[in-house]
């Protein structure tokens, strides 16, 4: 019998490069997601009050009277996507996640689509989401989880 597997390729195939398994690098810890969620908040509340003052100054009373008769649920969802999608799109971290040394990273270890920063964005307007973290070292929300992205140590 031949030793030549009579099933393989005629060309030369190299492996194909294995992409970088989430396992393989260091995931964020709960105390670090925690101060990241902590942090943002705080700079999130004052892009608020920014933007409120802005648009009270330059808009007067027409634009208070519009944020008066506009439900709060649709300033909260247009400051959050204000807030994340350009620094996660851009840089793969928000101004939280640069202090605390850690960035976003889809679940391959590749840098996120911008779909997947929208859908991660839209997923933290989910009721109760922060709690999805509760429970083990290495915490996955459900933003990580529905736009298959993680949050990894980077320094």
């Amino acid at each position: 019998m031949q030793d030549q597997n009579p099933y393989e390729s005629p060309f030369e195939v190299s492996p194909a490069p294995v992409a970088p398994q989430v396992e393989e690098m260091q995931l964020a810890s709960t105390g670090i997601r925690f101060g990241n969620y902590i942090l943002d908040m705080m700079f999130f509340m004052a892009l608020a009050l920014f933007l409120g003052l802005v648009l009270g100054v330059v808009g007067g009373e027409a634009a208070l009277e519009a944020m008066e008769n506009t439900p709060d649920f649709v300033f909260g969802a247009l400051l959050l996507l204000i807030y994340y999608v350009p620094q996660e799109a851009v840089a793969g971290r928000t101004l939280a996640k640069l202090i605390t040394g850690t960035r976003v990273v889809t679940v391959d270890g590749e840098t996120p689509t911008f779909g997947q920063i929208i859908g991660r964005t839209f997923s933290r307007m989910i009721p109760f989401e922060p709690f999805s973290f509760l429970g083990g070292k290495f915490p996955v929300g459900w933003h990580d989880k529905l736009s298959g992205t993680r949050v990894i140590r980077s320094r």
